[in-house]
């Protein structure tokens, strides 16, 4: 049963209206575009450039030890990549955002032991669209996990 609301846009019983149905799969799939080809291009760089990189950021960074950058230069990129891939169709889509929340959180504490306030600014508007996402998560309809959900 679904009911018209002042502008016109039928809603249906849950409360959810197509549009923002639709909002969500868009900000979904663009987020996970946007993480998705984070990890493909540190793919396509190569790993010794992604970890001359890292050696190079965290260089000033004693916390760190520089003997776990190149497991995390191997790993990051596929990590990236996969969960990146499963938000864009919309696949595991709570489990995607929950791992993705907890690699910002991993990349935040890095960023701020390299004392980069810039970065790490930027990063916590990737935390809170992970958030958001996750927030909201009953808006997911136009996904994979909606349509395996709906039957």
């Amino acid at each position: 049963m679904s009911e018209s609301t002042s502008v016109g846009t039928a809603r249906p019983a849950n409360g959810i209206s197509s549009d923002t149905i639709t909002a969500y799969a868009i900000l979904r799939v663009s987020f996970g575009a946007n993480i998705m080809l984070h990890g493909v291009s540190r793919i396509l760089m190569g790993h010794a450039a992604f970890l001359a990189y890292l050696t190079h950021y965290f260089e000033k960074t004693t916390v760190i030890p520089a003997s776990m950058l190149p497991a995390f230069a191997t790993v990051q990129p596929w990590v990236e990549l996969v969960l990146g891939l499963l938000l864009m169709v919309g696949l595991f889509t709570r489990f995607a955002l929950i791992a993705g929340g907890i690699v910002v959180l991993c990349l935040v504490i890095g960023t701020n032991l390299a004392q980069d306030w810039l970065v790490s600014g930027l990063q916590l508007i990737y935390a809170f669209l992970y958030y958001y996402l996750l927030a909201h998560i009953g808006e997911n309809g136009l996904s994979i996990d909606g349509m395996m959900k709906s039957k």
